[in-house]
């Protein structure tokens, strides 16, 4: 069985060829049960969850994601969240591998952003603004870059030192970045724009949505938290990466359903439905785009896959 550290992860998964495979996974007749969450007490610390998401392609692959979410764990210098992935094979369950958890969830995350913006964004857009410095930032930034041609990156954080670092962090990867103060003027200018925080507020403001903008937003995983407003979400054709996931768990989408702002008819499509040709996407060059993504097992599933081959020299890359 093979075992895949972070660095192996990484170089077993190079952006274009995983855009690619997440895409004949939604395309495909992947079986995704209802992630299962297990509260777990930690004696004089907060609680933990363990959290499995399984999914298979019947006959092909089996694979379940583990992980442990840790909310002290910053008091021990260790990551939230620690997690693998175990993939088997489909024919006959034998356990072909174990991938690091933690960076296959955030190159799958921004892999899947991506492939919905080959649907959604325009053509031709060129700059991009990043607003957020955590893990997903970086990644992001290079996944966008693949599907869209991409000259010039904003790049705004809630410390401005931070937000410096992660742009010099995407200049030595060959990109033009430049951390930026004021976030309106930044969203104003670009053509589309990537959220990975966890903000409680919505940070992006309909207002500031340049027609032909498209809003991906990746961050905000609960119904409590939020990362554009009312009248972003008003302008804007809504599309997310399952219903069943955003319409339960990213509060851009619970919180105008809540509200009335949006109704489950005004959800354009799910990216499998765009995947499959059924929605064309993008339908004008002024048309402002949203999408909300929360995760899907499939796309664990359609990286762990690829990774091993990778690894294993069934695909040569």
């Amino acid at each position: 069985m093979l075992v895949l550290n972070e660095e192996q992860t990484r170089d077993a998964l190079p952006f274009g060829e995983l855009i690619e495979a997440i895409g004949r996974m939604f395309r495909s007749d992947c079986v995704m049960p209802v992630r299962h969450h297990h509260e777990m007490e930690v004696p004089g610390e907060a609680n933990a969850v363990m959290l499995l998401m399984p999914a298979w392609v019947p006959g092909d692959h089996i694979g379940v994601k583990i992980l442990n979410l840790f909310p002290d764990n910053h008091l021990r210098a260790l990551p939230t969240i620690i997690g693998s992935y175990l993939l088997s094979s489909g024919k006959t369950g034998e356990m072909l591998a174990i991938v690091e958890g933690g960076e296959l969830t955030a190159r799958r995350t921004a892999a899947t952003s991506a492939l919905a913006a080959r649907y959604l964004a325009r053509e031709e857009s060129e700059t991009m603004l990043m607003v957020g410095t955590g893990r997903l930032s970086l990644n992001l930034m290079q996944a966008h870059a693949i599907t869209r041609p991409l000259k010039r990156f904003l790049v705004w954080g809630r410390s401005r030192e931070k937000a410096e670092e992660t742009a010099r962090e995407a200049r030595a990867l060959g990109f033009d970045a430049v951390a930026v103060d004021d976030l309106g003027a930044a969203a104003r200018q670009a053509d589309i724009i990537s959220c990975a925080t966890l903000s409680s507020q919505p940070l992006i403001r309909g207002e500031w949505l340049k027609p032909g903008t498209h809003l991906d937003l990746v961050g905000a995983f609960k119904p409590s938290m939020r990362e554009s407003d009312d009248e972003a979400v008003r302008r804007s054709s809504v599309f997310v990466d399952t219903r069943a996931g955003a319409t339960k768990e990213g509060g851009d989408i619970v919180q105008p359903l809540q509200s009335g702002i949006l109704t489950m008819n005004d959800i354009k499509a799910e990216l499998a439905e765009l995947a499959h040709g059924k929605h064309r996407g993008r339908t004008s060059p002024d048309e402002i785009t949203l999408f909300k993504s929360v995760g899907a097992a499939l796309e664990d599933l359609a990286g762990a896959i690829l990774a091993y081959q990778r690894a294993s020299g069934q695909v040569s890359g």
